[in-house]
């Protein structure tokens, strides 16, 4: 083996460190995962199975034959015609080529359609176009075909919306009023959510995806939780995807409850346990990467977390692997060496079902 072993840093850097470096860096990864969740430790035949992947020398790996997982995604076929700011090539495709394209041409497990504004609130004006939208795929595609688009709480403040903005309220010392306006917000959001969600079951949805939930804080993946009880009341069939937007969520409110839970400083294996309670179909947590610390040990703590996700979920855990989580480098175009490192960890060691 070589003295040293190529890998990167979480902001994709280039490195190469020492077998007993990786190891330390390995340790360390799982130690500070096992502390914020108050999780257990990955074991040391976890430990040396994960530096095994991680100093494989070919520049990409795959798992074993036969332990191949599902891959969702949350509009992979919009990295076709996308610019390049949001990680896409600018292929002169529509929409649907692009679905096609990812289904046929890459041999996708399942593919997506979401408007190019991925929040709900955008897309409740428009829903009759993309509905039929949605609808034209669908008829042509023969894997699930998921709809996604995220919560974004932070799109009902001003001066986006109608609510007073929280945070400002917040600095003002009006603590109240901050919460009161939260709480309204999240009511229109989980409406929105509802409307849409269906509207789209009304034209035979497969499924759809709540992208990012959580990202304007508990409030945010309160509401997005609650909506998902209303379409589980209204449309059974229809499948939930559900995706956190990080590996804490953070406490804007403070005192908001799930199911009996506090939401704020839930990490994933509690997210999970409140998405299962709602009536999500598959859960994706999202484990953050620190672009200061190394690729050994962000992804040390990604397994770790996920592990125990996998470990009391009763529902399949599909873990967001890509820009900036999943023990993936902070990239708009995630180097493949560490992406398929990461999956082959996440499935193999971290007992994921999907990615």
């Amino acid at each position: 083996m070589k003295e040293t072993i190529s890998t990167r840093m979480g902001d994709g850097q280039r490195v190469f460190m020492s077998k007993t470096a990786i190891k330390e860096d390995l340790l360390k990864g799982t130690k500070d995962a096992a502390e914020k969740g108050s999780i257990p430790e990955l074991t040391p035949d976890d430990l040396e199975q994960l530096f095994d992947i991680i100093a494989e020398p070919s520049r990409v790996v795959s798992v074993s034959p036969g332990s191949e997982v599902i891959v969702t995604d949350d509009g992979c076929s919009m990295s076709f015609y996308s610019v390049q700011d949001s990680g896409g090539v600018g292929i002169p495709l529509s929409r649907l080529q692009a679905v096609l394209t990812h289904e046929r041409a890459c041999a996708a497990d399942t593919t997506s359609i979401g408007h190019g504004d991925y929040s709900f609130k955008p897309i409740k004006p428009i829903i009759n176009y993309e509905t039929h939208e949605y609808y034209n795929a669908s008829m042509l595609t023969t894997v699930p075909l998921f709809y996604g688009a995220q919560p974004n709480l932070g799109l009902y403040f001003r001066p986006d919306g109608p609510f007073s903005n929280p945070w400002e309220l917040m600095k003002q010392g009006e603590i109240e009023a901050s919460f009161q306006a939260q709480e309204a917000a999240a009511e229109k959001l989980t409406r929105d959510i509802v409307f849409v969600g269906k509207k789209l079951s009304e034209v035979g949805c497969e499924g759809i995806n709540l992208d990012t939930a959580g990202s304007a804080g508990d409030v945010d993946f309160y509401a997005a939780l609650q909506a998902v009880v209303a379409l589980k009341q209204a449309a059974p069939e229809m499948g939930v995807e559900f995706g956190s937007s990080g590996e804490f969520i953070m406490g804007m409110h403070g005192e908001i409850r799930f199911d009996g839970k506090q939401v704020a400083g839930m990490y994933p294996h509690q997210q999970v346990k409140a998405a299962e309670a709602a009536g999500v179909d598959i859960y994706g947590p999202a484990i953050n990467t620190d672009t200061a610390k190394s690729i050994p040990w962000n992804l040390a703590r990604a397994v770790t977390f996920v592990k125990q996700t996998v470990s009391v979920a009763n529902i399949p855990v599909h873990v967001n692997v890509g820009m900036g989580v999943g023990g993936i480098p902070m990239l708009d175009e995630p180097p493949i060496d560490c992406v398929t490192r990461a999956s082959k960890a996440l499935v193999e060691i971290g007992k994921a079902d999907g990615l």
